[in-house]
């Protein structure tokens, strides 16, 4: 049976060809023929797969009970929610993220903040109909900035946005992390302790938050000022879409930005002109899908070469029997 290296067929999108891509797949294909899969991954595409640089769509456990020469998944990104980690795990296979996109991601808050803060999307819409009027807006150095969670991604936020808020402007963290409080200090922020008090007070929020689980409620969003912005880069489902949509009617706050399309459960907020929703796009510029090429590709050449790869989320897996005989022990 011949050995495959299955790529997701996002790898195709003609946005993102690079020469590097390029390389890159000469270099995988010296190790296996390089197949594309669309959709979930099930056994009937586990035939001789060896390595798989994964989208975020599901894994199923009949494919990793299949799969029997399977080393490695390699996530093109950082949310692993449907890659079955614990059948994963338990079957002996790697799984490694490739974080590789936090100033990406950080860049697109800020560019959302600024966006919101100075009604691009309203002055938009209204000079498109005619109406040429000038509306309140507000400058950064005035304002309050909320983020909510700070890992690597929120950091990155405040590293660029404390300059644009000045000496009047506050920058505001939530974490559940012991050490915010040292180290929102560093970065010249105010940790909060309840959620609720970054709603009441800020300006604008953004959410840096991993995990799929509704963060955000009615309630919260009542808390808002009704000129304030929620700004949400990381998952949909942090926010309750059908509170959200409720919310800015009621006009308690102005704009709902969502990295995430008009679609399943966010297909309430079409055509709605102070919800902004993109398609899974605040991380990918041309230098991250270089990034993340690089990364993901050198994970499951490492794999496949007896080496430990960079950025694995299951550790435990090093102790098992399958991954064992083939990873080099130093």
């Amino acid at each position: 049976m011949s050995r495959r290296i299955l790529l997701s067929a996002n790898m195709r999108n003609p946005e993102f060809n690079s020469e590097s891509r390029r390389k890159g797949l000469d270099g995988l294909a010296r190790f296996a023929s390089v197949d594309y899969y669309s959709g979930e991954l099930t056994d009937d595409e586990a035939a001789g797969v060896v390595g798989v640089i994964a989208s975020s769509s599901r894994i199923h456990e009949g494919f990793y009970e299949a799969a029997t020469g399977l080393r490695i998944i390699s996530r093109w990104g950082v949310g692993y929610e449907k890659v079955n980690l614990e059948a994963a795990t338990r079957h002996g296979v790697i799984v490694t993220i490739a974080p590789e996109h936090m100033v990406t991601v950080a860049e697109y808050a800020i560019a959302q903040w600024m966006a919101t803060l100075k009604r691009v999307y309203t002055l938009n819409r209204l000079s498109h109909n005619g109406d040429f009027s000038l509306i309140r807006t507000y400058e950064a150095a005035e304002t309050t900035l909320g983020l909510y969670g700070f890992g690597r991604i929120g950091q990155a936020v405040a590293e660029r946005a404390k300059p644009l808020l000045g000496d009047k402007g506050r920058l505001l963290v939530y974490d559940v992390r012991p050490d915010i409080a040292e180290l929102a200090a560093r970065f010249g922020a105010e940790p909060v302790g309840d959620p609720i008090d970054l709603f009441r007070e800020c300006d604008t929020v953004s959410l840096h938050v991993s995990g799929a689980d509704t963060i955000v409620t009615y309630d919260l969003l009542c808390a808002m000022q009704p000129h304030a912005s929620l700004v949400n880069p990381s998952r949909g489902t942090l926010v309750d879409d059908v509170a959200v949509n409720r919310a800015i009617v009621e006009e308690r706050l102005w704009y709902y930005v969502v990295d995430d399309p008009v679609d399943g459960p966010r297909a309430i907020h079409k055509g709605h002109p102070r919800i902004i929703c993109t398609n899974h796009n605040a991380g990918m510029t041309d230098a991250s899908a270089v990034r993340l090429d690089h990364r993901t590709f050198g994970q499951v050449a490492d794999a496949l070469e007896g080496r430990q790869p960079a950025h694995i989320i299951n550790p435990d897996v090093l102790d098992h029997p399958r991954v064992r005989s083939f990873l080099a022990r130093s």
